[in-house]
């Protein structure tokens, strides 16, 4: 059988760790795309040499990452396409940056990392996930639905609308052969947590704990299986319950 082929974005550290190397573990070719150059922490085979340097924030830049990516692709197929990079900038001492102490250029940042590119990167691979008859997974964020404590305005609004795109998604490209949805983490134990989130978990939280990085990843490698085959346009929420 033809090896199937994921493109994944933030598989440095966290959810997008855990979904790599759970993939590379089912026997999937993981391609990841980050600003930085290829992380060592990732532990899957080929890294390396599947690891495509290209900064999600810098638009103008998007052409050539694309003809790299495709240059990656020679039959011309992606099975999956993981849109898991995301940023939420911070205030001094780890402050949440609301409407007030937000600037242009923190809007902008956060929506060309977080909206943008996912558009983008979609539109330019659309030919290759529809000749694969593939799956798109874009990662929400619960602070896309609710005021959330940690994550600023420019984070939640661009997590909002990620949702938006991704039904739009799934209408426009569901006759091409390729399935759209989300999965919207909640409070979940990785390196970027802010101060005071575990706490907040087991008050808030019905399942009183934080989930796990690998729990996330199974979700999204179910909506990227042959078991998830006529889900379309959902949004998974992980979480333990938060939501309710």
């Amino acid at each position: 059988m033809t090896q199937r082929i994921m493109l994944l974005t933030g598989a440095s550290r966290g959810i997008g760790h855990a979904t790599g190397k759970l993939f590379a573990d089912n026997g999937w070719r993981v391609l990841t795309l980050s600003r930085q150059a290829f992380s060592p922490r990732c532990p899957w085979l080929g890294g390396p040499e599947n690891h495509v340097q290209l900064d999600l924030g810098n638009i103008e830049h998007f052409g050539p990452g694309l003809e790299e990516i495709r240059r990656r692709l020679p039959d011309g197929r992606l099975d999956a396409l993981v849109n898991n990079a995301g940023i939420s900038p911070k205030g001094p001492g780890g402050a949440r940056l609301g409407v007030l102490n937000s600037d242009y250029a923190t809007w902008l940042g956060v929506f060309n990392v977080n909206l943008f590119s996912t558009a983008l990167l979609a539109k330019g691979l659309i030919d290759c996930l529809s000749a694969a008859q593939g799956s798109i997974v874009n990662v929400t964020s619960i602070a896309g639905t609710r005021v959330h404590p940690y994550a600023g305005a420019a984070y939640a609004s661009s997590k909002a609308a990620l949702l938006t795109l991704t039904r739009e998604m799934a209408a426009e490209f569901a006759p091409l052969g390729v399935r759209t949805n989300a999965i919207s983490p909640g409070e979940i134990d990785t390196a970027i947590l802010s101060p005071g989130t575990a706490a907040f978990a087991d008050r808030e939280v019905p399942m009183r704990r934080l989930g796990k990085p690998s729990e996330v990843a199974s979700a999204i490698y179910f909506l990227c299986s042959d078991a998830a085959s006529y889900v379309n346009g959902t949004e998974l929420h992980i979480n333990g319950g938060q939501h309710v």
